[in-house]
């Protein structure tokens, strides 16, 4: 099974290195030393990791061969992916790998069927699914622990307790003076959650 683990950036300095931004929670076991990773695109690798160090709070990795400034700004935008066995689980027990959780119905607390998860989408700040509802719309869930409070690989499902709002478009309001000034026809009325 193939993992997507980093994502080539701008060259740095003179001598090969590259910014790379870090797609993996385990870096320094995918982007380590000797490490030997497919790209996309394809004709860009296999690309073989000779050393690595963090400058500034940036993974900079240099690659075998790779020896200037010209070469290592070829590769920008080059995906990194990692050849992983499907049966390995991350180290830490509340973290999955994106094709554990694909395909896992997603379900409310009392059961209630909310649809499928068919897309993991990665954002600097938390990571959503996307989940094909039965009518063929779509939701995004945040993965967060707040909101998806169980994920049970054995039953392929992932349990979730949504705000108001996240799912359906009952949001709750959040004083009576906000209730007050809400318009009585609905034409125009926009609520926002305030929790």
């Amino acid at each position: 099974m193939q993992l997507v683990v980093a994502r080539i950036g701008r060259a740095h300095g003179i001598k090969g290195e590259v910014t790379v931004e870090v797609r993996t929670d385990e870096p320094e076991l995918r982007l380590g030393p000797g490490a030997v990773l497919a790209t996309d695109p394809a004709a860009t690798g296999p690309l073989t990791i000779e050393s690595g160090r963090v400058h500034s709070g940036r993974l900079l990795l240099r690659f075998e061969g790779v020896r200037d400034r010209t070469a290592a700004e070829a590769l920008r935008n080059t995906i990194l992916i990692a050849e992983v066995d499907p049966e390995e689980l991350p180290e830490e027990e509340d973290e999955f790998y994106d094709h554990q959780l694909m395909d896992l119905d997603v379900v409310l607390e009392d059961g209630t069927e909310v649809g499928r998860i068919t897309e993991i989408s990665h954002l600097p700040s938390q990571d959503l699914f996307i989940v094909e509802r039965p009518d063929g719309s779509e939701v995004m869930i945040p993965f967060v622990g707040e909101i998806v409070t169980e994920i049970d690989l054995e039953e392929q499902r992932a349990v979730i307790d949504p705000p108001p709002g996240l799912i359906d478009d009952r949001a709750e309001i959040a004083s009576v003076r906000d209730a007050e000034a809400a318009p009585e026809s609905g034409e125009g009325a926009a609520s926002e959650d305030k929790a």
